[in-house]
């Protein structure tokens, strides 16, 4: 076998298979086990891991800075929403740490890259789908404003989270966006809970992934519900600790996303 067929029967670079993979039915407190391999996952790589949440913090805190800048400060909860939407995207290299001490194997940016260049066209097609699904998010979000707040620019966020708190078009739009996320989120989380690590990790092509995570929400729903509140719980905080906090949180997540694809449907 030459080096090239090698590296991609190691890597995942062969043809994606369609077959979809069997889902397994977990404890609904499952989700506690996950965080605490996750942890540990994260402490046998520190440097890397941290490395990857302290660019994934550094992306999110230049954002809000930017946003700030333009006045629309405002659009800030759909702008976190859209970095939970593109997580599973950007801790690809954490799911292939965790895969890589699973199996024994020496941890190092080269292989973690090299398993990530690999898996490049599953991967961007993956995106794609969670690109399209955040940016018309955030056209829903845009239209949702000027509906109940016209055509005017966006406030100030002090007088913006006044005028959401105590006025009858704040509420209108507080509810109904939220009812629009809540709608967003739950199909967005459904598809990629565990898609990313399947494909790195079963050689599936992204549609065959997006539907047996789907299949894995669906049959597992009171655990899988209580694992998308522990993400949501542990990015606010990453968020409220003025974005350092998911230098910590986000390889924590991405790391226990691993172990929640092993047990619902790895090999």
């Amino acid at each position: 076998m030459t080096d090239a067929s090698h590296a991609e029967g190691r890597f995942g670079a062969a043809p994606a298979q369609s077959e979809t993979p069997e889902i397994r039915k977990i404890a609904i407190d499952a989700p506690w086990a996950w965080l605490e391999a996750g942890w540990q996952d994260l402490w046998a790589a520190p440097r890397i891991s941290l490395t990857y949440g302290a660019v994934f913090a550094a992306f999110a805190a230049v954002a809000a800075l930017v946003l700030t800048h333009f006045g629309a400060l405002a659009l800030l909860l759909p702008l976190a929403f859209g970095f939970l939407l593109m997580g599973p995207i950007f801790a690809a290299g954490l799911y292939q740490i965790s895969r890589l001490r699973e199996r024994g194997e020496p941890i190092g940016f080269h292989s973690i890259v090299r398993a990530e260049w690999a898996g490049r066209d599953q991967l961007a097609s993956f995106g794609v789908v969670l690109f399209l699904l955040y940016f018309f998010w955030m056209n829903v979000a845009l239209l949702l404003f000027m509906l109940f707040f016209g055509a005017a620019n966006f406030p100030p966020v002090d007088e913006f989270i006044w005028a959401l708190l105590l006025t009858p078009h704040g509420l209108g739009l507080l509810v109904t966006g939220t009812a629009a996320g809540a709608v967003f989120a739950a199909a967005a989380y459904a598809i990629s809970a565990i898609a990313v690590p399947m494909m790195f990790d079963r050689k599936v092509d992204a549609v065959t992934a997006m539907i047996a995570s789907a299949r894995a929400v669906r049959t597992n729903l009171p655990a899988m519900a209580l694992w998308a509140a522990l993400i949501a719980a542990l990015t606010a905080f990453g968020l409220a600790c003025y974005f350092v906090g998911l230098a910590l949180t986000f390889p924590l997540i991405g790391h226990a996303s691993w172990h929640a694809y092993k047990d619902l449907a790895g090999k």
